[in-house]
C-alpha cells in the first residue's frame, strides 16, 4: 500500500468517526445501539463498534453496561459548552463593553481563555485623542495583565498549580509578576475583591481593570475589562469598579450564574 493510500485511508476513518459523533447530535433518541448507528449512517456493525470504541477512550462517547447503548460524554459535552461560551458571550458582552466605554471615555475588552493563554476577541475604543487598543487574537500568558490574571485568580486551586508547574512565567514587561509566590499572592486578593487590576504588567503605560463572568456552573468563562493610558485611568476608582462588576454581573446572570 502507497503512502498515499494509506493517508487517504486514515482520512476515511475519521471522516466516519466524524460521521458517528455527529449523528449523536442530530438524533433526538438520548442514546442509541450499533445496529441504529449502522443502519442510519450505511456502515457495517463491526466498523460501528471499532469507532464506538476509540470514541469511548477519549469520553467523546459513554456506554451503558445494562443496556449496550451509547450516549454524548463528558468530553463531547465539555466541547458543546465551550463553543456556546464563545459564541453567546460575545454577543452578550456587546452592549456592556459599549457601555462602559461610553461611561468611562476609555476601553473596554472581553477575553476569552484558550488553554494556557487568553486573547481579546472583542473592544470598544472611545473617541479620545490619546486612548488605548488591544490587539485581537494575540494569545497572552496567563500571568500577564489585569484580564489574564482575572481568568487564572478563578480558577480551582489545582489548576492553578498545574499552570505554575508547566510554565516558568513570562515577563511581557519589566512590570510583569513572574515570581510564583508573589503572583500567588496577587490572586489571592483579587478572588477577595473578585476583580484584578495592572499597571503596565502587559503593556507599559497602561492601566487595567478586569473582572470575571462566570456561567451556571460557576467557571470562569471569559472576562470583561477596562483599560486606559495609566496618565489618565485611574484603575482603582471607585465609579469605574463598580461600572465593571456591574457589567460582569449582568452577562454571568444572562449565563445562568447565581451567586
Amino acid at each position: 500500500m502507497s503512502e498515499d493510500e494509506g493517508q487517504s485511508r486514515s482520512i476515511a476513518a475519521v471522516e466516519r468517526a466524524m460521521d458517528v459523533l455527529l449523528y449523536f447530535g442530530r438524533t433526538d433518541q438520548p442514546d442509541l445501539g450499533v445496529t441504529e448507528i449502522a443502519t442510519a449512517l450505511g456502515l457495517t456493525k463491526a466498523a460501528v463498534h471499532r469507532i464506538l470504541t476509540a470514541l469511548r477512550s477519549r469520553e467523546l462517547i459513554t456506554v451503558d453496561p445494562a443496556t449496550r447503548r451509547y450516549a454524548l460524554g463528558h468530553a463531547a459535552v465539555a466541547l458543546g459548552r465551550a463553543y456556546l461560551a464563545r459564541t453567546d458571550v460575545r454577543a452578550m458582552a456587546a452592549p456592556e463593553l459599549r457601555r462602559l466605554s461610553e461611561r468611562t471615555h476609555e476601553t473596554a475588552t472581553l477575553s476569552l481563555r484558550r488553554g494556557d493563554t487568553r486573547l481579546y476577541v472583542d473592544q470598544v475604543v472611545p473617541d479620545q485623542e490619546l486612548r488605548l487598543e488591544v490587539s485581537l487574537g494575540i494569545p497572552f500568558p496567563l500571568n500577564a495583565g489585569a484580564s489574564s490574571k482575572a481568568f487564572l485568580a478563578f480558577l480551582p486551586d489545582f489548576e492553578v498549580d498545574a499552570y505554575l508547574t508547566r510554565h516558568p512565567l513570562e515577563a511581557v514587561t519589566d512590570k510583569t509578576i513572574t515570581d510564583p509566590a508573589k503572583l500567588r499572592k496577587d490572586l489571592a486578593a483579587v478572588r477577595k475583591r473578585g476583580y484584578s487590576t495592572s499597571l503596565g504588567e502587559r503593556q507599559a503605560g497602561a492601566a487595567s481593570i478586569a473582572a470575571p463572568i462566570f456561567d451556571h456552573d460557576a467557571r470562569v468563562v471569559a472576562v470583561i475589562s477596562l483599560a486606559g493610558p495609566a496618565l489618565r485611568f485611574k484603575a482603582d476608582t471607585q465609579e469605574a469598579v463598580a461600572d465593571l462588576l456591574a457589567s460582569a454581573s449582568r452577562i454571568s446572570a444572562q449565563l445562568g450564574y447565581r451567586p
